[in-house]
């Protein structure tokens, strides 16, 4: 039987590129990245780009990749958020989150990924059984994005105290330890998960079953 790695590659023998969205912080929000994935070794690259005005390849600054992670043992998981979103936690404990353009188009690479991360996994350890190891791996996912959700909601606590216009002032030193303690909780619980993931007993998930840093 054709493996789904095998498919993939049938479905686009030189690599899975495309244009996607990438979440880069608070700050930058959404950045416009070309992405490609090198199913054979397991890599997932992506590179700064220009826009183009129709249907065309854009043009890359540079060759080479602004970030390139291993998929081995990732998580692929569609965000429940739209129907465009999804994210990729790879070897180390953080996450890529990335938009396409329409629902088609995430189906699409959230299958390539997933069929790449089973082949390269596959081929260095035993992992649970898919059932459980879904099950493992939403959790994970889940608990990631609930953790993204409180980093906004961080940033958006800070932002209203420094905004203050009046009593209690911004320098007010409540407001400050309040600003400070949510921050470090935060900090706190994504050291945790990521600890979590590379806990031992996590190899039952995969070989590498735990995220890579995001760019």
């Amino acid at each position: 039987m054709e493996s789904n790695l095998n498919k993939v590659l049938n479905m686009n023998r030189q690599q899975l590129s495309g244009q996607l969205y990438k979440y880069t912080n608070v700050v930058k929000g959404w950045q416009y990245r070309w992405f490609s994935v090198d199913a054979q070794g397991g890599l997932l690259s992506y590179f700064l780009c220009e826009p183009a005005g129709d249907d065309s390849t854009p043009q890359l600054v540079g060759n080479v990749p602004r970030g390139q992670v291993h998929l081995a043992g990732a998580v692929i998981c569609p965000s429940d958020e739209d129907s465009k979103t999804f994210t990729v936690n790879c070897a180390s404990g953080d996450m890529m989150k990335l938009r396409a353009v329409d629902a088609r188009a995430r189906q699409e690479w959230v299958d390539g990924l997933r069929a790449v991360v089973e082949s390269h996994s596959n081929s260095t350890g035993t992992a649970l059984p898919p059932r459980d190891q879904l099950a493992a791996h939403d959790a994970f996912g889940a608990a990631r994005q609930q953790l993204q959700q409180t980093e906004l909601s961080n940033a958006a606590l800070a932002r209203a105290i420094e905004n203050l216009t009046g009593p209690p002032s911004p320098t007010d030193p409540d407001l400050l330890v309040l600003k400070a303690l949510s921050a470090a909780s935060t900090h706190c619980l994504l050291q945790c998960l990521g600890l979590l993931q590379r806990h031992p007993t996590t190899d039952l998930l995969g070989p590498d079953a735990r995220l890579d840093q995001s760019f």
